[in-house]
């Protein structure tokens, strides 16, 4: 089952220097516009032709604007045989609206 993560847990993990995977699934130009810091984008439309060309060894909490897409991509995440064993799959609660820290931006 996928997992939620707050906004504030996110980022207290990140801090902490934590191994997470964060993953935006926002269209690319979005994503360049502002960022979790450390994230990569995998874009909804292009994630699951993508999502056996990746390295999905830790931990990975997945992000799109309102955390509805990105449940769905987790799911899917969650179902790939590639997700080493012990990793968690989980969905940001709120999306990206939701993020009230820094940003990286491109």
């Amino acid at each position: 089952m996928v997992e939620e993560v707050t906004p504030d847990e996110l980022h207290r993990r990140l801090g902490n220097g934590d191994d997470v995977q964060v993953v935006d699934v926002r269209p690319e130009r979005f994503f360049r516009r502002g960022h979790i810091p450390g994230a990569e984008n995998v874009p909804f439309h292009r994630f699951a032709r993508e999502v056996s060309g990746r390295d999905w060894g830790r931990d990975i909490v997945v992000v799109c604007p309102h955390g509805e897409s990105s449940l769905q991509a987790a799911r899917l995440l969650e179902s790939y045989e590639g997700v080493q064993e012990g990793a968690t799959v989980a969905n940001l609660v709120g999306g990206y609206d939701a993020w009230e820290y820094e940003l990286e931006r491109e």
